[in-house]
């Protein structure tokens, strides 16, 4: 029987930078699970957005994970702008809750926190 993982979250970064992000799906868009990235229709004030929300097998995760430490390490679009920072829950049928953080150019994995644990932990 095969384990699942699901992992939701999201990504802020600047209008550059989402270009480079949709390059970055886009290469790894062979995967069955890469209909789960979701963007706003249309883009507003000064901060974009990519977000995830999907059910992957185990032996799948890393295909995603892999996407979002090459998404953390873009550089800012100019020197006036922000790193890629963003936050995935991730919840295991077995291990419980973890969190991905996108911060300072990496992917960093923590424990879950106690306060998302209603969310299916």
């Amino acid at each position: 029987m095969a384990v699942y993982v699901s992992i939701r979250g999201w990504i802020e970064c600047d209008p550059k930078q989402l270009d480079s992000l949709k390059n970055i799906i886009a290469e790894h868009s062979d995967n069955a699970y890469s209909g789960g990235w979701g963007f706003p229709a249309q883009p507003f004030n000064w901060t974009s957005y990519a977000f995830y929300g999907g059910d992957l097998q185990v032996a799948d995760v890393p295909w995603l994970r892999n996407q979002l430490a090459e998404m953390a390490a873009l550089q800012p679009g100019d020197e006036d702008e922000s790193q890629v920072e963003g936050l995935f829950l991730v919840t295991h049928e077995v291990d419980g809750l973890t969190e991905w953080q996108i911060r300072d150019g990496g992917l960093y994995e923590v424990p879950g926190s106690e306060g998302h644990a209603y969310l299916g932990a």
